[in-house]
């Protein structure tokens, strides 16, 4: 009989002080500190003659191209298997350093620093997997209160969080793979140490199992109708309400998942990079949208506080005003190659791709999936930004004014991404 083995670990990467804080353009200066832990978590599911599929999941705002490679090498390397098996995602975190990737899009200019880096290469390489025999089981449960819609309150968002529980022969619980999609921005740009945010506290509530996290279709869902603050208490809070469903979920029998190892998929799409407008169009588009948030700030019915979500709504779109101008003095590629990966084990299949989905397009691959249980997981194997709908296109909002992707490519990614996880 074929017997599933499971090998995991997390791993303390927080880098020291002194290094620049990724996530807000409006971020002055370097880490001071740590407010709580940044981890690489790997959780290996195989056979003896399988090596399935090996999740590594970082703390940190995306995993570039380079990283994503020289990060499934490592783990490879540690596990004893091919880097295709392993698959690389980022939480999002805002709080999390630039240096390990470098910079992900104009919008935040940022540089790599190699030595940084390496020493996150380097722990996952010498991380120890020792694997034990385990079930696989799945369950899925409603999450209300972390995240909604940020653009409007009642906007599409899955809420759900998608939970593989891997328990030992016993019956302990050793690892948890689970995916919720929302931006992990309790802090905001006046934080300056490094930070998991919602996702650490969450793992930090499920121990001791290892906890690995998968950021959803998170492109426009966000706490900012949710968050009750900006601080530790904040982040402790939100974290502990997903930890109570998630533990209120693993509590009642879930779905057996076969004993045979996971199987994963590859391919990649090369999608054209949209036509930017020249920087003086959104040079007068950043001046027009300045004026409209002054004059609110000054009626003081917007932007008066980084708790006001219509503040943040307004100063988000004069950042992507902003950041559209910077796009159009950019030196950017005629085309991207984006790596796109399925990963199906029984009825559950992840559908792993490097960008930041909305919402409706999460839904729509869902839809599309001829899989009794799709997930859609954004922030995986690189990073290419935002892949926005048709009303925040024309609304022109802050995602719409910095993607790389218009809508006739968006179309096409939906359209492809589906095919190939069907086919």
């Amino acid at each position: 009989m074929t017997e599933l083995l499971l090998a995991a670990t997390s791993l303390d990467v927080t880098p020291p002080p002194g290094h620049r804080l990724d996530g807000y353009a409006a971020r002055l200066g370097v880490a001071t500190g740590t407010a709580d832990p940044l981890q690489a978590t790997l959780i290996w599911l195989s056979t003896a003659d399988d090596p399935g599929v090996l999740w590594l999941t970082l703390d940190a705002i995306a995993v570039g191209s380079e990283l994503s490679r020289e990060l499934a090498e490592a783990a490879g390397a540690a596990a004893g298997i091919q880097s295709s098996h392993v698959v690389v995602s980022a939480s999002h975190t805002h709080s999390g350093p630039s240096g390990w990737t470098g910079e992900i899009h104009p919008v935040i200019p940022a540089e790599r620093e190699c030595s940084l880096a390496a020493s996150l290469v380097g722990a996952v390489r010498a991380a120890r997997l020792e694997r034990q025999p385990v079930t696989a089981s799945w369950r899925s449960v409603e999450v209300i209160g972390v995240g909604t819609n940020r653009h409007r309150r009642n906007g599409p968002h899955d809420n759900t969080a998608g939970i593989l529980a891997l328990h030992s022969p016993s019956g302990a619980l050793e690892a948890v793979l689970f995916d919720f999609a929302c931006h992990p921005t309790t802090y905001g740009p006046e934080n300056m140490q490094y930070s998991a945010d919602w996702p650490g506290a969450t793992r930090a509530a499920l121990a001791p199992a290892v906890v690995g996290f998968l950021q959803g279709a998170a492109g426009d869902v966000s706490p900012r109708f949710t968050r009750q603050g900006r601080g530790a208490a904040e982040v402790t809070r939100l974290g502990s309400l997903l930890a109570t469903r998630v533990r209120e979920a693993l509590a009642s029998p879930g779905l057996e998942l076969p004993q045979s190892a996971p199987a994963i998929r590859r391919t990649t799409l090369t999608l054209p990079v949209r036509n930017i407008p020249p920087a003086d169009e959104s040079e007068k588009l950043a001046n027009a949208v300045e004026k409209v948030v002054t004059a609110a700030e000054t009626r003081g019915t917007a932007a008066s506080g980084v708790e006001d979500p219509s503040g943040r709504i307004s100063q988000t779109r004069l950042d992507g005003a902003r950041g559209q101008a910077l796009m159009a003095t950019a030196t950017l590629p005629p085309t991207l190659h984006l790596p796109i990966s399925a990963v199906t084990m029984g009825d559950v299949c992840w559908i792993n791709l490097p960008v930041e989905l909305f919402a409706v397009h999460g839904a729509c691959l869902q839809s599309d999936s001829t899989h009794p249980i799709t997930r859609v997981i954004g922030y995986t194997d690189g990073y290419y930004g935002y892949v926005v709908d048709p009303s925040a296109a024309e609304a022109g909002t802050y995602e719409a004014l910095i993607t790389f992707f218009d809508q006739p490519t968006t179309n096409s990614l939906l359209t492809t991404t589906a095919a190939f996880v069907n086919s």
